[in-house]
């Protein structure tokens, strides 16, 4: 409980961090969100008091002071795009990022783990050939132009799936099972865009990681009494081998979470991402900074179940952090 808190508790001043110089880079972009309101008719006076009205009078620590002070009371601020609380907005936006982001996360692990272990096995084997000239081809495709790709591909071309979207509007009173079915539908191909390309990158780590371990001295002395090669790899070399795995796989979160928001703007995904990219191009600093608080907020989770996974691997770590 110690180790969770200690991480918890360093997770503050880097959340305050990210918060501030993305207020800031975004406040000292030229332009401002009066942009949106100001039309010829106006006079210098209107303009004036319609930045007063906006708090986009005051100095930037000022600014940022109050942003803040609303955050700690719950208060994420009033979008001026929806016109609606920005809370209210990532509310309804969050679950479709979070089942984008957390489908890949599950996937990539599932697809990694075996191919990873069974490329290091069959060191130099044609298996092992096919795998890493697939995961050089991985690593080597664009995230967006692999997403174009797909959907010229499987949904123009074959009509296999939809180009964009969520949830069909005709199914918005079906059965709770036929709107699954639809959404996953939905959901193949920008899964597939994110999935791809982290398959590629961290096969290609673990499998390294299983070679390492399967050359050291006690598993050649484990081979050498006898034990199977099932028992090799799952009991020894395996959890071994996850280490830096897991170590790889938490440097890759912030990576998956922000390409899955510009994969979300491709796919037309109402989630986040999607929202986030929006704003910017509207300037709508409070849907901005609340999208940017809540994906930096993802990411340190991520991180936080990164350090667990690794005093679950290894308790050592535990003791020592």
């Amino acid at each position: 409980m110690n180790f969770i808190f200690k991480r918890v508790l360093d997770s503050i001043p880097l959340l305050f961090g990210i918060t501030f110089l993305s207020f800031a880079l975004m406040h000292l972009s030229p332009g401002d969100p009066s942009d949106m309101f100001i039309t010829p008719k106006m006079s210098v006076e209107d303009i004036d008091q319609l930045k007063k009205n906006l708090g986009l009078d005051k100095p930037l620590i000022t600014q940022y002071g109050y942003w803040l002070k609303g955050i700690l009371r719950g208060d994420f601020g009033y979008s001026y795009t929806y016109a609606r609380p920005v809370l209210d907005v990532i509310l309804e936006r969050l679950p479709a990022t979070l089942l984008l982001s957390c489908s890949a996360l599950v996937l990539i692990l599932l697809i990694t783990l075996p191919l990873g272990i069974v490329s290091g096995a069959k060191k130099d084997s044609i298996w092992d050939h096919v795998v890493m000239i697939g995961s050089f081809i991985g690593m080597s495709l664009p995230t967006f132009w692999l997403g174009l790709m797909l959907i010229l591909l499987f949904s123009l071309k074959l009509n296999l799936f939809p180009t964009s979207g969520f949830l069909d509007p005709s199914l918005a009173t079906a059965s709770l099972f036929k709107k699954a079915g639809n959404i996953f539908h939905h959901m193949a191909l920008p899964l597939a865009t994110i999935v791809i390309g982290d398959i590629a990158s961290l096969t290609r780590y673990h499998r390294f990681g299983i070679i390492g371990i399967l050359s050291q001295d006690y598993i050649l002395a484990a081979k050498a009494r006898g034990l199977s090669e099932y028992r090799l790899l799952f009991k020894h070399a395996f959890k071994n081998a996850a280490l830096p795995l897991v170590t790889i796989l938490g440097l890759s979160l912030p990576s998956l979470i922000a390409g899955s928001f510009v994969i979300e703007y491709i796919f037309s995904w109402p989630g986040l991402g999607q929202m986030g990219l929006a704003a910017v191009f509207a300037r709508d600093y409070p849907v901005l900074m609340g999208t940017l608080l809540f994906s930096s907020i993802l990411i340190i989770f991520g991180n936080l179940l990164a350090d667990l996974s690794y005093s679950m691997i290894d308790p050592r770590i535990k003791k020592s952090g």
